[in-house]
C-alpha cells in the first residue's frame, strides 16, 4: 500500500467529518504534529494526530486506531472550555503553538477563526516576550521535577526515578527547542534538538543533552544491541493493564521502525531516547529477565546509583545554563530579566 502525506492528510479530515456527523458534541476537529510538516515520516512510519474540541468533558481524553501496522491516529480530546482565554493561550508552551498554525479539519461553529485570529493578534506570538513567557514555563516544569529528583535515594532508582528523571530533561530540552519554534515530540527529542539548537544559537547545550541522556557511555551498536530486548519488553507490557497508554500495540512499529531508522541515520544516538523511554515505561509493570535486561542497559548509560546522582546534579547545571541563556536574550531585548517583559 502507498502511503504519501497527501492520503494521510485525506484520511484525517474524512475521520474528523465522520467523528463529528456520529458525535454532535464535537465543535471542531484540527491537525497537529508530524503531519503538518513536508515529511512527516520516520522509518517509514508515521501517526495521525488529530485533536477533537468538545462542548462538554469527554468521556475518553485519548485514542489510537490502527490504520495499517505503520499509521495510526493518535487521537486527543480537549474541553471547548480550554480555549475561552486565548490571549493566555499565547504564553501556553504545549497549547499555544497547537492552535498556532495547525490544520483545521472541521468546526460546527466559528470556533476555530476566533481562538486562532486572537492567539496572533498583533503578530507578536514568535517575539521576545512571548517566546520567553513559553519557554520559562517549559523551563520551570522541568526545574520543578528535578527538585523531586534531589530527594531520591541513590539506593532505590528503578524505572519510575528514570521517567522522571527523563521527563525534567524533556521539557528542560523543549524549553531550548521553543526559541525557534514549536516543542518536539519524544519520538525526535535528541533527532531534532541539535538542529533546534542552532537555530537558536545555542549549539553548546547539545553535548551536555546527548550526555544527560548517557550517549556518551554507549555506541550505536550498543543501542542496537538492546533492541530485541526492548521489543519484547514493550509487547509484553502492552498486554497488561495499568501500563501508560502510550505502550501500545498498534504503536510497536511507530516506534521499531524510528529507532532502527535513527541507528542507520546521521545521529544514530538520537534513537536511544524514544528507545529508552518507552523501555523503562514498559518495565515498570514488568519483573524477572525483563527487568534484569533494562536495568543493565540503565547502568551502561550511567543512569543507577552514584551514576544517577551525578545525572540529577549534571541536570541541575544544565537547568542552570540555559536559564542563564535566557536571561542574556532578555537584556539583549531590553526586557527585565525577572520578568520577560
Amino acid at each position: 500500500m502507498r502511503v504519501t502525506r497527501e492520503s494521510l492528510l485525506r484520511i484525517a479530515k474524512e475521520t474528523a467529518q465522520e467523528r463529528a456527523y456520529n458525535d454532535k458534541d464535537i465543535v471542531a476537529a484540527y491537525l497537529t504534529g508530524s503531519l503538518l510538516n513536508v515529511d512527516p515520516m520516520l522509518g517509514g512510519t508515521a501517526d495521525i494526530d488529530i485533536v477533537f474540541v468538545h462542548k462538554t468533558q469527554p468521556k475518553q481524553s485519548h485514542e489510537f486506531v490502527k490504520l495499517t501496522p505503520d499509521f495510526h491516529l493518535d487521537i486527543s480530546r480537549r474541553m471547548k472550555e480550554e480555549f475561552k482565554s486565548p490571549r493566555e493561550l499565547r504564553g501556553d508552551p504545549w497549547l499555544g503553538y497547537e492552535m498556532y498554525d495547525p490544520i483545521l479539519l472541521y468546526e460546527r461553529e466559528k470556533f476555530f477563526d476566533f481562538v486562532q485570529a486572537s492567539l496572533r493578534a498583533g503578530f507578536d506570538f514568535e517575539q521576545p516576550p512571548l517566546m520567553l513567557q513559553r519557554c520559562r514555563k517549559m523551563l520551570s516544569h522541568g526545574r520543578q521535577i528535578w527538585m523531586d529528583l534531589t530527594e531520591v535515594d541513590e539506593a532505590s532508582v528503578g524505572p519510575k526515578e528514570i521517567r522522571k528523571y527523563m521527563k525534567a530533561l524533556f521539557h528542560a530540552l523543549n524549553a531550548v527547542a521553543e526559541l525557534s519554534g514549536p516543542p518536539i515530540h519524544e519520538r525526535r527529542l535528541l533527532l531534532e534538538f541539535p538542529a533546534r539548537a542552532e537555530a537558536a544559537q545555542q549549539t553548546g547545550l547539545v553535548a551536555g543533552a546527548f550526555a544527560l541522556i548517557g550517549a556518551n557511555n554507549v555506541d550505536a551498536e550498543k543501542v542496537k544491541g538492546w533492541v530485541a530486548d526492548w521489543k519484547s519488553a514493550y509487547t509484553l507490557a502492552s498486554e497488561k493493564d495499568g501500563v501508560d497508554p502510550r505502550i501500545d500495540p498498534i504503536r510497536l512499529n511507530y516506534y521499531e521502525k524510528a529507532i532502527k531508522a535513527m541507528l542507520e541515520g546521521a545521529i544514530p544516538l538520537a534513537a536511544l531516547w524514544p528507545l529508552f523511554h518507552t523501555w523503562t515505561i514498559s518495565v515498570e509493570v514488568l519483573e524477572g529477565d525483563h527487568f534484569k535486561f533494562w536495568q543493565t542497559a540503565a547502568g551502561e548509560l550511567g543512569l543507577l546509583g552514584a551514576g544517577f546522582t551525578e545525572k540529577v546534579d549534571g541536570l541541575d547545571h544544565f537547568i542552570d545554563d540555559i536559564e542563564v541563556v535566557f536571561d542574556d536574550i532578555a537584556r539583549e531585548n531590553g526586557l527585565d530579566v525577572s520578568t520577560g517583559l
